[in-house]
C-alpha cells in the first residue's frame, strides 16, 4: 500500500512537473490558466488530465482537435512515479526519502528543459540551491570533508557542518565547471557549455557535497561523451547535411567528406541533461547517498 501511495502521488506530481517542463522557458505561469492542448488551445478536462491513464484511453491525441500529444507527458509522469518508489526503497519514510525525491524532481525538470530547448531555466537552478541549503541543515551530505577541515581549528555545531559541506560541493563543483568553459572557449574560440551548466552544478552540490558532485560532474561529462561521439558518427555515416557539404566543396571550400564531418562535430548535445541523468545515477548507487539508506545500510 506504501508503494502504491508513492506511485500515485509521484504520478501526480509528475503531472505538475509536465506544467513546469513546458511553461517556464516560455517565461508563463505554472499555476494558471489550467492546463490546455498546445495545439487547439482548448480546456483539458479533469477526466483527461489522470496521469497516463488519461493519455493511453485518448490514444496520446486531443479529444476535441484530435492533435497528437507528445509522448513526453506521460514519460515524465510515469519516470516521476517511479523515482519517488526509488526513494521510498532506498530510503524508507523519512526526511532523506523527502530530500532525494524533491532533488529527483528538479533534475526531471532541468533534465526535460535542457533536451527540448537547451536551457536550464535559473529559477529552477536558484531554487534548487536554495531547497538544497535547507535540507543540508536537518540530512547533510555524507561528505564529512566541512567537519574534516574546520573541527579541528572550531567546533561546529550539527546544523553548520552539513550547510558548509553542500557549500563547499557548490563551489567546488560548480567553479571546476566554470573553470572548464572558460578555457574551452579560449582554446577553441567558442561556447563549449552554457553557464545553466555551472549554475546546475552549484545547486547538485549543495544536495551532494564536494565529492557526490564531483562524480556527477565525471560521470555526466563520460556520458556525454560517449553518446556525442556516438551521434557525430551516426550523423556523419547517415549522410546529414550532405548537400549543404556538396555546395560548400563546389564553391572551393573543401572535400565534402571533410565539410560533413566538421558539421557533425558541431552538433551540440545538452550536457545539462548528461549531468541530471549521472545525478539521478549517483543519488540511488553512490554510496555516499546509500550510506544512509533504509535497505542498504552503511
Amino acid at each position: 500500500m506504501t508503494i502504491a501511495a508513492f506511485l500515485l502521488f509521484g504520478l501526480i506530481v509528475g503531472s505538475f512537473l509536465n506544467v513546469c517542463i513546458t511553461r517556464i522557458p516560455e517565461g508563463t505561469s505554472i499555476v494558471s490558466p489550467r492546463s490546455r492542448c498546445p495545439h487547439c488551445a482548448s480546456h483539458i478536462k479533469p477526466y483527461d488530465n489522470v496521469p497516463v491513464v488519461s493519455w493511453l484511453l485518448l490514444g496520446g491525441k486531443c479529444r476535441n482537435c484530435h492533435a497528437p500529444i507528445s509522448p513526453m507527458y506521460p514519460a515524465v509522469e510515469l519516470t516521476t512515479a517511479l523515482l519517488f518508489v526509488a526513494c521510498y526503497l532506498c530510503f524508507g519514510l523519512s526526511l532523506p526519502a523527502l530530500k532525494w525525491a524533491c532533488f529527483s524532481c528538479i533534475l526531471v525538470v532541468l533534465v526535460v528543459t535542457d533536451f527540448r530547448e537547451r536551457i536550464l531555466p535559473d529559477v529552477v537552478n536558484w531554487f534548487g540551491v536554495g531547497l538544497g541549503l535547507v535540507f543540508a541543515a536537518y540530512v547533510p551530505p555524507v561528505d564529512g570533508v566541512a567537519p574534516m577541515l574546520f573541527n579541528r581549528y572550531i567546533a561546529l555545531p550539527g546544523w553548520s557542518a552539513g550547510v558548509l559541506d553542500a557549500i563547499l560541493g557548490a563551489l567546488f563543483c560548480g567553479g571546476l565547471l566554470w573553470l572548464t568553459a572558460w578555457l574551452y572557449k579560449l582554446i577553441r574560440h567558442r561556447d563549449g557549455m552554457g553557464f545553466g551548466d555551472v549554475k546546475m552544478m552549484f545547486m547538485v552540490g549543495t544536495f551532494f557535497g564536494l565529492r557526490g558532485a564531483f562524480l556527477t560532474i565525471l560521470l555526466g561529462t563520460f556520458l556525454g561523451t560517449i553518446v556525442g561521439l556516438s551521434v557525430i558518427a551516426f550523423l556523419f555515416a547517415s549522410g546529414w547535411k550532405k548537400s549543404l557539404a556538396e555546395r560548400a566543396s563546389k564553391m572551393g571550400l573543401g572535400g565534402v567528406a571533410g565539410i560533413r564531418w566538421a558539421i557533425a562535430s558541431r552538433y551540440q548535445l545538452p550536457l545539462g541533461s548528461f549531468l541530471g541523468v549521472a545525478a539521478l545515477l549517483v543519488t540511488f548507487f553512490s554510496p555516499w547517498t546509500l550510506s544512509r539508506c533504509a535497505i542498504f545500510p552503511g
